[in-house]
């Protein structure tokens, strides 16, 4: 047993584990570990009555209420639809089905500044789209709910994709022999078996619309008190040389996005440990 360990170690393809773990650990320091411990410890500069100030200000959090808000309105979208257009994709095949799957993708692909530009275009009151609709869209904060539904909906729709691809139809087929009508096949088979791959795609697509910020300031209008995302106040404190305050808000989203990140690896730990039951 310790000749094969030996051999292992000697015959591996990537470096010692040591020196890996070296380059890894060095590597996460200089991308993320130091530029994000740096808002921590300019904030840490701070007495708490003044970053509590400086988080809790009336601008401030009706920005953090339309982040949050449109974020969780447009992943909660993106879950429904996600799972109709994943499901449509993987057990359909129609004209044009590749260019359908590519088009899913646009979002990553496509420079946000561009996608806000699209969109603002699409949804002016003079615009393609915006011109039929009785309300406004372009300027107000249903524009940064739908900035953030663009940008979120492959997060859900990549997700599923792989889980409902290794679903076979036998499944299915074997809830129809015990009597099973289709909505009891869906709701009682196979939606449990998809539950935990909706819920992280719709906790990615949450945590990717926090940080928006390209694709909303075109957009929103940028009104203080009406339509001024998060994002886009940090920017503006930094503006204005308020770097204390910038780093509050910052730190504040840091947490929440720490958070949610916990909370998606808690959410495919389950995932495997339904899968391998």
């Amino acid at each position: 047993m310790f000749l094969s360990r030996t051999l292992l170690r000697r015959h591996s393809v990537l470096p010692g584990f040591d020196l890996a773990l070296g380059f890894t650990l060095l590597y996460l320091s200089f991308i993320v570990l130091i530029p994000l411990s740096a808002a921590f410890l300019k904030t840490a500069t701070m007495t708490w009555p003044a970053f509590w100030e400086a988080v809790t200000s009336p601008r401030v959090m009706a920005s953090y209420r339309l982040t949050f808000g449109a974020s969780l309105g447009g992943a909660l979208l993106n879950a429904f639809f996600g799972l109709i257009i994943a499901w449509v994709l993987v057990r359909y095949e129609f004209p044009f089905k590749r260019l359908v799957d590519a088009l899913v993708d646009l979002p990553f692909a496509l420079p946000t500044a561009v996608a806000g530009i699209a969109l603002t275009a699409l949804y002016a009151q003079n615009g393609w789209i915006g011109q039929w609709l009785p309300f406004k869209v372009s300027y107000t904060p249903l524009g940064v709910f739908v900035a953030l539904t663009f940008i979120g909906l492959p997060f859900v729709v990549r997700t599923l994709q792989p889980v409902l691809e290794d679903l076979h139809k036998e499944v299915e087929e074997a809830a129809a022999t015990l009597g099973a009508n289709r909505w009891q096949t869906f709701s009682k088979v196979i939606f449990p078996i998809l539950t935990p791959a909706l819920i992280t795609g719709f906790a990615l697509a949450f945590a990717r619309a926090l940080g928006e910020y390209g694709s909303v300031i075109f957009i929103a209008g940028n009104m203080p008190l009406v339509s001024e995302i998060t994002p886009l106040l940090i920017i503006t404190k930094l503006e204005q040389y308020d770097y204390q305050g910038a780093t509050a808000i910052a730190v504040v989203m840091l947490v929440a996005a720490f958070s949610l990140l916990l909370a998606i690896n808690a959410l495919q730990a389950w995932a495997r440990s339904r899968q391998g039951r």
